[in-house]
């Protein structure tokens, strides 16, 4: 099982690749065989290494940057949390979306699911967007 110290690192590792535009660093911190929901019960279902590697390299482009709003959170098992803000463009419209990730992981450290939650209500205009 992963440990909290890997759970944790990943976890920012996460949201430092994406601040990045890192794509390719995205996918990598996800085993071959991973499921990504995003959001959780919505459309986007991504499984597989060939289908996360495009969804993060699309993913990249449309996104700011992601700013953690609480401290990442792990358990005692093999799944850890964290509650972030997307900040992006949509119709040429700053836009944040607030968002709940919960990742479980594989004895590596692996991300081997994700779930991401928000929801119609979790989108609002950015008024801290940068020009």
């Amino acid at each position: 099982m992963a440990s909290e110290h890997q759970m944790r690192i990943a976890l920012q590792a996460y949201i430092d690749l994406f601040n990045r535009h890192d794509g390719r660093g995205l996918a990598a911190l996800f085993a071959d065989h991973a499921r990504i929901e995003d959001p959780v019960g919505g459309a986007t279902i991504v499984e597989g290494r060939t289908a996360i590697n495009e969804f993060y390299r699309r993913a990249v482009t449309k996104v700011d940057r992601l700013e953690l709003v609480a401290p990442i959170r792990t358990s005692y098992g093999a799944a850890a949390a964290m509650a972030f803000d997307i900040h992006m463009q949509a119709d040429g419209h700053p836009l944040l979306i607030r968002v709940i990730d919960v990742m479980t992981f594989d004895a590596h450290g692996k991300i081997v699911d994700m779930k991401a939650y928000h929801g119609p209500s979790d989108r609002e205009t950015d008024d801290a967007a940068t020009p």
